[in-house]
């Protein structure tokens, strides 16, 4: 299996090249300004904005399998016009496409969200990975969607904006609510996804429900930190749009993936 991974100095984008590196697949791995250091990977610079950019590198790799997680926040060209341009290029080789979405699509409600739910974005970032899906699904109703929520892991943001929190640096809100997934599940999900047919948008979330400022006191737990100084409000009181509690429901997942996606109490509580 030849892959392509576009965002590969991601987070998750760089756990998804080692993961599929140390399966013995073949794996290309692009980055517009950071660094790969996976070894066995070969690194290729892209900007995924440059249309001709991206269908002439696809054209020369011929993957068999492209796994497309580039975003940046509050740049819609890279998120949902670079989306796009991806998923032209792959259908261009015919190569199986696996993106990678997110659960800011949702407006937040008390009750979870199902896998086939169409997008509600409160804010600019939301409509952009809205926008993006939207373009995978007209040019490759093939793709696999993946719908995910904060992704944990070490030196993932989610788990450094808590240290921050905890030293008093940083404040988390109480009304946030979401199903944060261990970096290492989401890739061998993701793999699994590359290695088969399903099409269509697939949450894959950890198994617990926790507000931003409930994980914080996990990681202080986790990492025996004082929880004393943890800086917690709602989203209301700091006036950030967004949505507020965004439940995965992530049954479908368990039953069709052989991966576990483990929830944040139990990642944090050992």
């Amino acid at each position: 299996m030849r892959v392509l991974v576009v965002g590969a100095s991601g987070f998750l984008g760089g756990e998804v090249c080692r993961r599929a590196s140390g399966t013995g697949w073949s794996v290309v791995g692009t980055c517009h300004s950071g660094d790969i250091a996976v070894p066995g990977v070969a690194v290729r610079r892209l900007d995924v904005t440059d249309r001709a950019a991206v269908r002439a590198l696809v054209a020369e790799v011929r993957p068999d399998a492209v796994v497309s997680t580039p975003y940046r926040y509050g740049d819609w060209s890279v998120t949902a016009d670079g989306a796009a341009h991806v998923a032209v290029a792959a259908a261009e080789v015919g190569a199986r496409l696996v993106h990678i979405s997110s659960d800011a699509l949702h407006a937040g409600r008390p009750s979870p969200y199902s896998d086939d739910e169409p997008p509600t974005p409160v804010n600019a970032y939301g409509a952009a990975k809205a926008a993006a899906e939207t373009a995978v699904r007209a040019v490759d109703p093939g793709a696999a969607l993946v719908r995910t929520s904060l992704i944990l892991g070490e030196g993932s943001k989610q788990i450094e904006l808590s240290r921050e929190a905890l030293a008093g640096r940083a404040t988390l809100f109480t009304d946030m609510i979401r199903c944060p997934v261990d970096v290492t599940d989401l890739a061998d999900a993701v793999l699994e996804l590359v290695d088969s047919a399903y099409a269509g948008p697939l949450n894959v979330a950890g198994a617990d429900a926790v507000s931003r400022a409930e994980l914080g006191l996990l990681v202080a737990e986790r990492f025996g930190l004082d929880a004393a100084g943890l800086k917690t409000t709602t989203s209301t009181a700091a006036g950030v749009p967004g949505p507020g509690d965004v439940r995965l429901d992530s049954s479908r997942a368990a039953g069709l993936l052989r991966t576990r996606l483990r929830g944040a109490r139990e990642l944090l509580r050992h």
